[in-house]
């Protein structure tokens, strides 16, 4: 047995954040900020996993039943998703894991995590098997098995790489070959609140939707268009009419972004634009962005960003910002005056 080596990048969502769990697309892409993994072969028949960024270790036998799985325990979810598959354990490993992405802050090192096992897991067999199956299992393994609330848009994007269009309720995805100029990447040091946030904002969305489908059956959220808010809103309770506005106009800034993508014309002003009005909707409909964020990302505007907004399910966590190569260190001290605790350079991987 040979020692094994897995590296997985980290990713963030440029277009259509809160959007994947409504069966809508997104754009996603992954970024040079990794979770490694170094399994080396040992005798005893365990996994043997040390993670070393928190300090702790986790043993699992090989033959674990697996029948009573805690709440976020992806290892052994993983293991049970995978062996669904017709895949076997039989040789134990000491299993190394440590990573450069920010925990708990929006560049799903936790989803970067789940990949990475599952990658580690899908070379204990014979069976081949593909990027695409690797998210799937990986989406399966953390948010179907636990009942979680969020998308598959992180597990995807992460297992295929590259800037990926997502049409969520296929599955299927696009490669989207192009440069967004600079990126910078800023931790806003405060603290995410992912699951209440996530809950949050599917369930009313999907409640707003579930209003006009109500009234009108064969009504699809992915055959909307801007006109269809005004159309159907005296359908939707007022509670509701913000994440109504941020299903119908988020997705049509995805759309947008992804023909000014595909077309291999678009412009960093034009992205920007629609970082920008995205954005907006996040912070006032979703309410995912605290007003000290709000005022960081300002600050980078006025530094020359085209664009800027948070990553992620929000509450905190991190930000990314569009820019010309020759105003990324203007915009990350812009980043650092307005009180981000850290920021950096990233590129698509």
């Amino acid at each position: 047995m040979d020692a094994i080596f897995i590296k997985v990048p980290a990713r963030i969502c440029f277009f259509g954040d809160h959007q994947d769990y409504l069966g809508l697309p997104v754009i996603a892409g992954t970024i040079n900020r990794y979770i490694t993994l170094k399994a080396y072969p040992i005798t005893e028949k365990d996994f043997k996993i040390e993670l070393k960024d928190l300090k702790t270790s986790i043993t699992i036998p090989l033959n674990d039943s697996l029948n009573e799985v805690q709440k976020n325990d992806y290892f052994r979810s993983g293991m049970a998703v995978v062996k669904e598959k017709g895949f076997d354990f039989v040789d134990g490993y000491q299993i190394e894991i440590s990573g450069n992405i920010p925990l708990n802050a929006g560049l799903s090192s936790s989803s970067a995590l789940v990949v990475a096992w599952i990658r580690f897991l899908a070379t204990q067999g014979n069976i081949k098997i593909t990027d695409e199956e690797i998210g799937r299992m990986a989406y399966k393994a953390e948010v179907e098995f636990f009942n979680q609330p969020g998308g598959l848009m992180d597990q995807y994007t992460i297992a295929q790489g590259g800037l990926l269009y997502i049409d969520t309720k296929t599955g299927k995805t696009v490669n989207l070959p192009v440069s967004l100029g600079g990126l910078v990447v800023a931790e806003s040091g405060i603290e995410k609140e992912t699951q209440e946030v996530l809950k949050n904002a599917r369930v009313y969305q999907e409640k707003a939707i579930a209003q006009v489908k109500k009234a009108h059956p064969k009504f699809e959220i992915q055959k909307t268009n801007l006109e269809d808010y005004e159309r159907y809103l005296n359908l939707v309770s007022e509670e509701y009419h913000k994440y109504w506005y941020a299903a119908i106009y988020n997705y049509d800034i995805t759309k947008k972004a992804k023909q000014f993508l595909h077309s291999g014309f678009s412009t960093l002003v034009m992205l920007g634009e629609l970082m920008n009005m995205h954005q907006k909707i996040l912070e006032q409909c979703i309410q995912n962005t605290p007003p000290a964020m709000i005022k960081m990302m300002s600050t980078t505007i006025r530094a020359g960003a085209f664009g800027a907004k948070i990553i992620g399910s929000g509450g905190g966590g991190c930000m990314v910002a569009i820019v010309e190569k020759d105003k990324i260190k203007s915009v990350k001290d812009a980043f650092l005056k307005g009180g981000a605790k850290a920021t950096y350079e990233v590129e698509l991987v």
